[in-house]
């Protein structure tokens, strides 16, 4: 699915099955904790933090895809295309660091 689809579909199911949309705060604030959950496996499984007894049965797809879930709801209720606005924005990154990473030393030693 494209990510405009995506968009419409999670629309339909906001005002069906979710009966509406949080306001934008609220949503905004669930963006963060939903973050924070994806934060907290990336420092258990990929960093030096250890899983707890409550923590083995995480699932990082599942938690990144609630984050994309809310983004595309805030995105939804601000109306923002997102694949419009990605679009632009990797167009404005490939135009800014056409040679910037190239002559970055840190990351070409």
């Amino acid at each position: 699915m494209t990510i405009i689809e995506a968009q419409q579909i999670i629309d339909r199911w906001i005002n069906t099955t979710g009966i509406r949309y949080f306001n934008e705060l609220t949503n905004t604030a669930i963006l963060m904790e939903e973050v924070g959950e994806v934060a907290r496996i990336m420092a258990r499984k990929y960093g030096e933090q250890s899983f707890k007894k409550s923590d083995e049965q995480v699932d990082l797809a599942d938690e990144m895809a609630d984050v994309l879930f809310v983004l595309m709801c805030l995105a939804n209720q601000t109306g923002i295309n997102l694949e419009e606005a990605l679009a632009k924005n990797l167009e404005k990154k490939t135009i800014r660091d056409a040679d910037r990473h190239q002559n970055n030393e840190k990351l070409n030693p």
